[in-house]
Protein backbone atom coordinates (compact mmCIF):
# COMPACT_ATOMS: atom_id res chain seq x y z
CA UNK A 1 0.00 0.00 0.00
CA UNK A 2 1.59 3.42 -0.80
CA UNK A 3 0.63 5.54 1.98
CA UNK A 4 1.40 8.68 -0.07
CA UNK A 5 -1.30 8.25 -2.42
CA UNK A 6 -4.22 11.37 -2.13
CA UNK A 7 -7.23 10.45 -0.39
CA UNK A 8 -9.86 13.15 -1.81
CA UNK A 9 -13.17 13.68 0.39
CA UNK A 10 -15.93 15.16 -1.20
CA UNK A 11 -18.68 16.68 1.48
CA UNK A 12 -21.39 17.22 -1.04
CA UNK A 13 -24.48 19.03 0.81
CA UNK A 14 -23.66 19.96 4.82
CA UNK A 15 -26.23 21.03 6.85
CA UNK A 16 -26.09 24.93 5.94
CA UNK A 17 -26.11 25.41 2.29
CA UNK A 18 -29.19 26.65 0.88
CA UNK A 19 -30.95 26.49 -2.92
CA UNK A 20 -30.65 30.58 -2.35
CA UNK A 21 -26.84 30.64 -2.42
CA UNK A 22 -26.02 28.46 -5.04
CA UNK A 23 -28.58 26.12 -7.19
CA UNK A 24 -26.28 23.51 -7.54
CA UNK A 25 -26.21 22.39 -4.67
CA UNK A 26 -27.70 18.74 -4.14
CA UNK A 27 -30.35 18.23 -1.61
CA UNK A 28 -32.44 15.28 -2.40
CA UNK A 29 -31.13 11.70 -2.33
CA UNK A 30 -31.35 11.61 -5.73
CA UNK A 31 -29.41 14.58 -6.20
CA UNK A 32 -26.87 13.96 -3.80
CA UNK A 33 -26.49 10.68 -5.00
CA UNK A 34 -25.94 11.74 -8.15
CA UNK A 35 -23.25 13.82 -7.53
CA UNK A 36 -21.40 11.44 -5.25
CA UNK A 37 -21.59 9.39 -8.35
CA UNK A 38 -20.04 12.12 -10.30
CA UNK A 39 -17.51 12.63 -7.74
CA UNK A 40 -16.04 9.34 -7.38
CA UNK A 41 -15.70 9.28 -11.24
CA UNK A 42 -13.51 12.56 -11.12
CA UNK A 43 -11.67 11.21 -8.30
CA UNK A 44 -12.97 11.07 -5.00
CA UNK A 45 -12.55 8.28 -2.80
CA UNK A 46 -14.63 9.05 0.26
CA UNK A 47 -18.16 10.88 0.22
CA UNK A 48 -19.18 12.66 3.33
CA UNK A 49 -22.72 12.69 3.40
CA UNK A 50 -25.57 14.88 5.19
CA UNK A 51 -29.37 14.51 4.42
CA UNK A 52 -32.44 16.81 4.41
CA UNK A 53 -35.97 16.95 4.74
CA UNK A 54 -38.44 17.95 2.37
CA UNK A 55 -38.15 21.49 3.65
CA UNK A 56 -34.22 21.40 3.06
CA UNK A 57 -33.41 21.23 6.45
CA UNK A 58 -31.18 19.12 7.88
CA UNK A 59 -31.89 15.65 9.00
CA UNK A 60 -30.39 12.58 10.57
CA UNK A 61 -33.22 10.33 9.15
CA UNK A 62 -31.31 7.10 8.59
CA UNK A 63 -33.91 6.09 6.13
CA UNK A 64 -32.76 8.96 3.92
CA UNK A 65 -29.19 7.68 4.45
CA UNK A 66 -30.10 4.56 3.36
CA UNK A 67 -31.26 5.66 0.51
CA UNK A 68 -28.82 7.71 -0.92
CA UNK A 69 -26.50 4.68 -0.48
CA UNK A 70 -28.78 2.31 -2.06
CA UNK A 71 -28.94 4.63 -5.10
CA UNK A 72 -25.14 4.91 -4.96
CA UNK A 73 -24.23 1.39 -4.54
CA UNK A 74 -27.09 0.29 -7.48
CA UNK A 75 -25.21 2.28 -10.24
CA UNK A 76 -21.95 0.36 -9.10
CA UNK A 77 -19.93 2.67 -7.89
CA UNK A 78 -17.37 1.98 -4.61
CA UNK A 79 -17.04 5.50 -2.86
CA UNK A 80 -16.23 5.18 0.79
CA UNK A 81 -19.52 6.46 2.41
CA UNK A 82 -19.14 8.42 5.68
CA UNK A 83 -22.68 9.61 6.98
CA UNK A 84 -22.65 13.03 9.28
CA UNK A 85 -23.71 12.56 12.89
CA UNK A 86 -23.67 15.99 13.00
CA UNK A 87 -27.07 17.17 12.40
CA UNK A 88 -26.28 20.60 12.10
CA UNK A 89 -25.80 22.60 15.47
CA UNK A 90 -28.50 22.76 17.54
CA UNK A 91 -30.95 21.53 15.19
CA UNK A 92 -31.47 17.45 16.00
CA UNK A 93 -31.07 15.47 19.54
CA UNK A 94 -28.01 13.57 20.19
CA UNK A 95 -30.29 10.67 19.79
CA UNK A 96 -31.28 11.42 16.18
CA UNK A 97 -27.90 12.24 15.76
CA UNK A 98 -26.63 8.50 16.90
CA UNK A 99 -29.34 6.43 15.01
CA UNK A 100 -27.31 6.48 11.69
CA UNK A 101 -24.65 4.80 13.05
CA UNK A 102 -26.69 1.93 13.98
CA UNK A 103 -27.25 1.06 10.38
CA UNK A 104 -23.28 0.44 10.03
CA UNK A 105 -21.81 2.69 7.72
CA UNK A 106 -18.48 2.27 6.69
CA UNK A 107 -17.48 5.61 8.12
CA UNK A 108 -19.01 8.35 10.06
CA UNK A 109 -18.32 11.53 11.44
CA UNK A 110 -16.99 12.18 15.49
CA UNK A 111 -16.79 15.77 16.28
CA UNK A 112 -14.55 15.72 18.97
CA UNK A 113 -15.61 18.56 21.36
CA UNK A 114 -17.67 21.78 21.61
CA UNK A 115 -17.30 25.01 19.77
CA UNK A 116 -18.54 28.25 18.71
CA UNK A 117 -19.89 27.39 15.23
CA UNK A 118 -20.91 31.14 13.77
CA UNK A 119 -23.86 32.37 15.78
CA UNK A 120 -24.58 29.08 17.75
CA UNK A 121 -22.77 26.49 19.87
CA UNK A 122 -21.63 23.03 18.09
CA UNK A 123 -22.71 20.49 20.99
CA UNK A 124 -20.58 17.47 21.77
CA UNK A 125 -20.82 16.27 25.38
CA UNK A 126 -18.60 14.10 26.71
CA UNK A 127 -21.25 11.63 27.24
CA UNK A 128 -22.47 11.76 23.86
CA UNK A 129 -18.81 11.20 22.85
CA UNK A 130 -18.24 8.59 24.92
CA UNK A 131 -21.58 7.09 23.75
CA UNK A 132 -21.14 7.90 20.04
CA UNK A 133 -17.41 5.63 20.26
CA UNK A 134 -19.02 3.18 21.63
CA UNK A 135 -21.81 2.84 19.10
CA UNK A 136 -19.35 2.75 16.61
CA UNK A 137 -16.89 0.54 17.96
CA UNK A 138 -20.37 -2.02 18.38
CA UNK A 139 -21.06 -1.77 14.51
CA UNK A 140 -18.02 -1.27 13.29
CA UNK A 141 -17.70 1.89 11.86
CA UNK A 142 -15.01 3.87 11.31
CA UNK A 143 -14.70 7.64 12.61
CA UNK A 144 -13.74 10.31 10.82
CA UNK A 145 -12.34 12.59 13.89
CA UNK A 146 -13.55 16.14 12.98
CA UNK A 147 -11.40 18.51 14.73
CA UNK A 148 -12.37 22.39 14.89
CA UNK A 149 -9.78 23.97 17.39
CA UNK A 150 -6.03 22.03 19.19
CA UNK A 151 -8.39 21.39 22.56
CA UNK A 152 -10.35 18.35 20.62
CA UNK A 153 -7.06 16.42 19.66
CA UNK A 154 -6.77 16.42 23.42
CA UNK A 155 -10.53 15.47 23.96
CA UNK A 156 -8.87 12.49 21.04
CA UNK A 157 -6.34 11.65 23.16
CA UNK A 158 -8.48 11.43 26.14
CA UNK A 159 -10.77 8.91 24.76
CA UNK A 160 -7.72 6.57 23.05
CA UNK A 161 -6.33 6.41 26.54
CA UNK A 162 -9.87 5.02 26.91
CA UNK A 163 -10.05 2.37 24.42
CA UNK A 164 -13.09 4.38 22.62
CA UNK A 165 -10.92 5.49 19.99
CA UNK A 166 -8.81 2.79 18.26
CA UNK A 167 -5.85 2.86 15.79
CA UNK A 168 -5.35 3.38 12.77
CA UNK A 169 -6.90 7.10 13.55
CA UNK A 170 -8.29 8.75 10.79
CA UNK A 171 -8.40 12.87 11.57
CA UNK A 172 -10.44 15.55 9.54
CA UNK A 173 -9.28 19.49 10.22
CA UNK A 174 -12.31 21.88 10.08
CA UNK A 175 -10.61 25.26 9.53
CA UNK A 176 -11.92 28.50 9.16
CA UNK A 177 -14.84 28.11 11.43
CA UNK A 178 -15.95 31.88 12.84
CA UNK A 179 -15.30 30.27 16.32
CA UNK A 180 -12.78 27.44 15.66
CA UNK A 181 -9.20 27.29 14.49
CA UNK A 182 -7.97 29.66 11.68
CA UNK A 183 -7.14 28.31 8.17
CA UNK A 184 -3.56 28.77 8.16
CA UNK A 185 -0.51 26.90 7.51
CA UNK A 186 1.52 27.73 11.06
CA UNK A 187 -2.45 26.49 12.91
CA UNK A 188 -2.52 23.02 10.50
CA UNK A 189 1.69 22.22 10.86
CA UNK A 190 0.66 23.14 14.84
CA UNK A 191 -2.61 20.39 14.79
CA UNK A 192 -0.37 18.01 12.61
CA UNK A 193 2.33 17.96 15.52
CA UNK A 194 0.27 17.47 17.98
CA UNK A 195 -1.61 14.29 16.92
CA UNK A 196 -1.11 10.83 18.14
CA UNK A 197 1.81 8.98 16.34
CA UNK A 198 1.10 7.35 12.89
CA UNK A 199 -2.12 9.09 12.52
CA UNK A 200 -3.67 10.01 9.25
CA UNK A 201 -5.28 13.17 8.77
CA UNK A 202 -7.18 15.42 5.97
CA UNK A 203 -8.17 19.01 5.60
CA UNK A 204 -11.03 20.57 4.84
CA UNK A 205 -11.35 24.64 5.19
CA UNK A 206 -14.28 26.80 4.89
CA UNK A 207 -15.40 29.36 1.71
CA UNK A 208 -12.13 31.48 0.14
CA UNK A 209 -9.65 29.18 2.41
CA UNK A 210 -10.88 25.77 0.84
CA UNK A 211 -8.26 25.79 -1.89
CA UNK A 212 -4.97 27.07 -0.45
CA UNK A 213 -5.32 24.57 2.57
CA UNK A 214 -6.05 21.74 0.47
CA UNK A 215 -3.04 22.51 -1.22
CA UNK A 216 -0.79 22.92 1.83
CA UNK A 217 -2.14 19.90 3.14
CA UNK A 218 -1.02 17.82 -0.49
CA UNK A 219 2.00 19.23 -0.22
CA UNK A 220 2.53 18.45 3.29
CA UNK A 221 1.52 14.74 2.48
CA UNK A 222 -1.84 14.80 3.83
CA UNK A 223 -5.15 14.46 2.66
CA UNK A 224 -7.96 17.28 1.31
CA UNK A 225 -11.87 17.21 1.51
CA UNK A 226 -13.59 19.97 -0.98
CA UNK A 227 -17.31 20.15 -1.83
CA UNK A 228 -19.84 22.68 -1.81
CA UNK A 229 -20.65 21.99 2.05
CA UNK A 230 -17.53 24.09 2.68
CA UNK A 231 -17.31 26.56 0.06
CA UNK A 232 -19.92 26.94 -3.16
CA UNK A 233 -17.11 28.83 -5.37
CA UNK A 234 -15.16 27.51 -8.08
CA UNK A 235 -13.40 30.84 -8.27
CA UNK A 236 -13.62 34.61 -6.72
CA UNK A 237 -17.57 35.49 -7.49
CA UNK A 238 -17.56 32.22 -9.85
CA UNK A 239 -20.31 29.35 -8.05
CA UNK A 240 -19.34 26.03 -8.77
CA UNK A 241 -20.89 23.99 -11.34
CA UNK A 242 -21.11 21.35 -8.40
CA UNK A 243 -18.75 18.91 -6.45
CA UNK A 244 -17.58 17.06 -9.24
CA UNK A 245 -15.97 20.60 -10.85
CA UNK A 246 -14.54 20.68 -7.12
CA UNK A 247 -12.78 17.54 -7.23
CA UNK A 248 -11.70 17.42 -10.75
CA UNK A 249 -9.51 20.40 -9.83
CA UNK A 250 -7.96 18.71 -7.02
CA UNK A 251 -7.41 15.87 -8.80
CA UNK A 252 -5.37 17.72 -11.35
CA UNK A 253 -3.74 19.60 -8.99
CA UNK A 254 -2.43 16.66 -6.94
CA UNK A 255 -1.43 15.03 -10.30
CA UNK A 256 0.60 17.84 -11.00
CA UNK A 257 2.00 18.10 -7.79
CA UNK A 258 3.08 14.57 -7.83
CA UNK A 259 0.75 12.35 -6.03
CA UNK A 260 -1.27 9.94 -7.29
CA UNK A 261 -5.11 9.58 -6.25
CA UNK A 262 -6.23 6.62 -4.04
CA UNK A 263 -8.98 4.25 -5.20
CA UNK A 264 -11.98 3.45 -2.68
CA UNK A 265 -10.03 0.21 -1.54
CA UNK A 266 -7.19 1.88 -1.18
CA UNK A 267 -8.71 4.75 1.22
CA UNK A 268 -10.53 1.62 2.96
CA UNK A 269 -7.33 -0.11 3.39
CA UNK A 270 -5.20 3.35 4.76
CA UNK A 271 -7.84 4.63 7.33
CA UNK A 272 -8.64 1.20 8.97
CA UNK A 273 -12.37 0.22 7.31
CA UNK A 274 -10.77 -2.97 6.25
CA UNK A 275 -9.34 -3.74 9.61
CA UNK A 276 -12.62 -3.19 11.22
CA UNK A 277 -14.32 -5.11 8.95
CA UNK A 278 -12.43 -7.54 7.35
CA UNK A 279 -11.24 -7.89 4.12
CA UNK A 280 -14.04 -9.70 2.59
CA UNK A 281 -16.74 -7.22 4.53
CA UNK A 282 -19.94 -6.32 2.10
CA UNK A 283 -20.12 -3.14 1.01
CA UNK A 284 -22.97 -1.25 3.47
Amino acid sequence: MDNDKLIISVATTGSRTMRSQTPNVPITEEEIAQQVIDSWQAGAAIAHIHVRDVQEVVTCDPERYQKVNDLVRAAGCDVVMNWSTGGGAGVTTDEQRTSPVRLAPEVASFDCGSTNFGGGVFINSPAFLENLASEMNEHLVTPEIEIFDTGMIENARELIDRNLLTPPYWFQFVLGIRGGAPATARELTHMVDSLPAGSLWSVCAIGRHQLPMNLIAMAMGGHVRTGLEDNIYYAYRQLATGNPQLVERLARLAREMGREIASPDEARQMIGVIARRGENGPLP
